[in-house]
């Protein structure tokens, strides 16, 4: 009985001719692929057939890269938002700075254009706080007696009349609004020229001429201005315009309200008149002559 020797035992090419028929295998491909390129196909279909083996591949590594992007990006975007609306909202504060301070140099340039209208020399005071007393019209302003203010003194803006000075301090000044229920102004007409007292509400701000006749030429948008006549205000002020005139045969006068046309409650600054008006005084009045007594006869 024959047996074959066992496959360990078998022998094929030496290791030599192997490495010399592989090379000269790989000689022959390559001189083919760059000569006559008949591997072209071959390669597109093995690439073809490995690519998704690639995309395999490398997929848990991209999926780990976006991840990781992912939350960077989200961490990025966060801070950039809070660092942006951090910067919004300084950008507003200052904007908002830049508006009021506009406002107020503009304000300030009409109050000096003002000036220069009255030959007396006024004062520049600004606004501190509203008076505490909830039933008056009362502010009161950075300038005293330290700077010559004196009570009486009449307070404008460059729009019209805003009070009086009624109460001074060494450093501070208060001054009645003219809305206030017991301040009264002198004032005229300019469509016709009557005269009238203009006199403040307290309530909403609204102004009323005080006793005037039912018959009285007063329409409404009449443009009422200081008459001069008290010797406190000078003439020709804008005081108030006329916004409503009621008249009833019911009641003995008619019932007048205007705006006034200065801004009592919006303005920061004001114009403190400091007028030297020497106004001759009243004449003495002469004491009635009493009736003599008849005499007793003795």
């Amino acid at each position: 009985m024959e047996h074959s020797p066992p496959p360990f035992f078998k022998r094929g090419p030496t290791p030599l001719v192997r490495l010399l028929l592989c090379s000269l295998l790989s000689l022959a491909l390559l001189i083919s692929d760059a000569r006559y390129q008949y591997l072209d196909a071959i390669r597109q279909a093995v690439a073809v057939l490995a690519y998704p083996l690639q995309r395999a591949a490398i997929a848990p590594a991209a999926m780990l890269r976006r991840v990781s992007e992912f939350f960077v990006t989200q961490s990025a975007l966060r801070n950039e938002n809070a660092r942006l609306s951090e910067q919004q909202l300084q950008n507003g504060a200052t904007l908002q700075k830049y508006r009021a301070l506009a406002a107020e140099n503009a304000h300030l340039r009409e109050l000096l254009a003002m000036r220069q209208q009255f030959p007396e020399s006024t004062v520049v005071a600004e606004v501190l706080y509203v008076g505490r007393d909830p039933f008056t019209r009362k502010i009161i302003v950075d300038k005293g007696a330290q700077q010559d203010i004196r009570a009486g003194q009449p307070v404008v803006d460059q729009l019209g009349v805003v009070g009086q000075v009624t109460r001074v301090y060494p450093w501070l000044a208060e001054v009645t609004l003219i809305t206030d229920k017991g301040q009264a102004v002198p004032v005229q007409n300019l469509r016709n020229g009557l005269r009238a007292v203009l006199g403040g509400t307290s309530g909403d701000g609204q102004l009323e001429l005080k006793f005037i006749p039912l018959n009285a030429d007063f329409q409404n948008g009449d443009e009422l201005v200081t008459s001069g006549i008290d010797g406190i205000y000078p003439p020709g002020l804008r005081v108030a315009v006329v916004s409503n005139v009621e008249r009833n045969a019911a009641y003995l006068f008619a019932r007048i309200t205007g705006k006034p046309v200065a801004g009592v409650a919006s303005h920061g600054q004001v114009l403190i008149l400091n007028r030297d008006l020497k106004v001759p005084e009243r004449p003495p009045e002469a004491a009635p002559a009493r009736p003599k007594k008849p005499r007793r006869s003795g």
